[in-house]
């Protein structure tokens, strides 16, 4: 299909996506910077609550101004949708932005968060003269501030971990595997499923780690720190940024109970290297058949 036929308001190149992570990353420092300093003044912070579990600050909406003034948002060709002000989804694709995963770490002190951005091309844009059937993660940035590690990825170019490519582990054993997740804030929606799944995988995994930011568990799937990560009740700026890294890294992301379009709000998430995620797949499934 030559590019003469294709609406030019409609179609992303591999050019166009190296420029747009460019000024994702440069967007992610920038929001990085304010992070850093409130970090460092931790008496300085005005703590609100969304809801009794569920704690944001100044940081986080500063940080958010920060990300979105380097993004250069393109009228109504590239909406954008942010965990602080919400926003509007775009013609071509939509930014999902978290200026800050890992409030609660953030805010006691603990040096475990991120920030999250990743741009969502809409079903029936065309990257490269391929149309996408379905809305799907084509660039993605997760930034660790406390440990300066930046982890990217484009649309079929692999994964980067500070500039070098990174890969999904090869545990293939399920009981030999380091699986993540996160316990919800949203009063324990599907408590007793939940529960009785988290005793499923105690008894089939080495290990389980549950650190508060849901970009970064993906993000360590995709670099080969974890082999499998499930949360329930997640948002889409919570995981956009992390499905294409990890897909990128040759693992899997999916909507266990199969939404469409991905990525979803309330989503059941289910992650891991191919090996990991059909096991965790087995487990999880079963006890969440009824739900839809």
């Amino acid at each position: 299909m030559s590019n003469d036929i294709i609406s030019k308001s409609l179609y992303m190149s591999n050019m166009n996506l190296c420029n747009i992570l460019n000024m994702a990353l440069d967007a992610a420092k920038s929001g990085a910077k304010i992070l850093q300093y409130y970090f460092q003044n931790l008496q300085e912070l005005i703590i609100h609550n969304k809801n009794s579990n569920d704690l944001f600050s100044q940081a986080d909406r500063e940080s958010e101004s920060a990300i979105i003034d380097k993004l250069n948002i393109d009228g109504n060709e590239y909406g954008i949708i942010t965990e602080e002000s919400g926003g509007k989804i775009g013609k071509i694709a939509t930014w999902y932005i978290d200026p800050l995963d890992g409030s609660t770490n953030f805010i006691r002190g603990i040096p475990h968060y991120s920030i999250s951005i990743s741009l969502v091309a809409h079903a029936g844009t065309f990257i490269n003269n391929t149309k996408l059937e379905k809305d799907t993660p084509v660039i993605g940035v997760i930034y660790d501030p406390c440990r300066n590690e930046t982890f990217s990825a484009i649309l079929g170019h692999g994964s980067l971990l500070n500039g070098r490519t990174i890969k999904c582990s090869d545990t293939k054993d399920i009981n030999k595997s380091i699986i993540s997740t996160g316990l919800p804030y949203n009063n324990c929606l599907h408590h007793e499923k939940q529960m009785g799944i988290l005793k499923d995988i105690l008894k089939n995994t080495r290990s389980i780690r549950r650190m508060g930011s849901a970009a970064l568990d993906l993000a360590w799937i995709a670099c080969g720190r974890y082999d499998g990560y499930w949360e329930f009740g997640l948002s889409a700026w919570d995981v956009a940024a992390g499905t294409i890294i990890l897909r990128e890294a040759g693992g899997t992301c999916e909507d266990i109970i199969e939404k469409n379009p991905w990525p979803v709000n309330n989503g059941w998430v289910l992650a891991g290297n191919k090996s990991i995620y059909i096991d965790l797949f087995n487990i999880i499934q079963p006890k969440i058949s009824n739900l839809n």
